[in-house]
Formats: C-alpha cells, sequence, structure tokens
C-alpha cells in the first residue's frame, strides 16, 4: 500500500525529549566528508519536541502535513508542506505537529564538535495549546 510518504515512518524518538508519538528514519550520518546528519522525523497529532537549541544550526524542510515552529518569547509559526525552516545557532526553539494533523520533515542538523542537540524542559501542554487556536 503506498501511503505517499516519501521515508519509512522510522523508529519511536525518546519520550525524554520528545512530547507524543515522534518517529525517526536517519538519512545522512556525520562522516568524513559531512559535518551534519540528515533525518526524516514524523510528528503525529499532537507531537512535539522539547525546547531545545543546536550550536550551529539547523535547517528544516517540511515535506508533509501542518506544524508549528516556535523561538523562545516570540509567536510560534504555522509550518506545512514545502516550508524550509532556518535556525540560527543557539536559538532555543521547538518545533512539532499541530493538534489535528500530522507532520513529517527532513532535520538537517550540523555538528559543533561533537555536540549537535542541547535539550531543554518539555514544551508544557499551555504553552502548546496556546499555540493550537
Amino acid at each position: 500500500m503506498d501511503t505517499g510518504q516519501i521515508f519509512l515512518k522510522g523508529q519511536p524518538l525518546p519520550s525524554e525529549w520528545f512530547s507524543g508519538n515522534a518517529f525517526l528514519t536517519p538519512l545522512v550520518a556525520r562522516d568524513k566528508n559531512n559535518e551534519f546528519s540528515a533525518g526524516s522525523v514524523s510528528f503525529e497529532p499532537k507531537a512535539r519536541t522539547n525546547w531545545h537549541t543546536h550550536p550551529k544550526g539547523q535547517v528544516l524542510i517540511v515535506m508533509e502535513g501542518n506544524g508549528f515552529y516556535q523561538e523562545k518569547d516570540k509567536p510560534a509559526q504555522r509550518i506545512k508542506k514545502g516550508d524550509v525552516i532556518i535556525i540560527p545557532e543557539n536559538t532555543e526553539h521547538w518545533h512539532g505537529a499541530t493538534a489535528v494533523n500530522k507532520m513529517v520533515h527532513i532535520a538537517i542538523t550540523n555538528y559543533k564538535d561533537d555536540v549537535q542537540v542541547t535539550w531543554l524542559e518539555p514544551v508544557t501542554d499551555e504553552e502548546y495549546e496556546s499555540v493550537n487556536i
């Protein structure tokens, strides 16, 4: 059965860094030629990352569905298929699906030394519900 999805759903992501059901399919690993990794991340409705930062930034390419991207102390942005989000280094943010739609994005994440992400506190239900209006 063809679901129209380009990549497989992947493996569940850990609940200590994600709320709801999120999955990862690795696409590109860091190696001698690439100082980044890339993966397809699938968020079921209401799923989202914790607040987090990247020491060398990140790029998200939305492949399917609808979601949100929010930087700390700024309004959330609705994101949809075809959107490209460029996240500056050390910018506290979160991203995930809307309450009623799934969202799939490709995440391209740079390394600084051996660090790719610093995970912070979860996005509270109150924070999340305030953007789902």
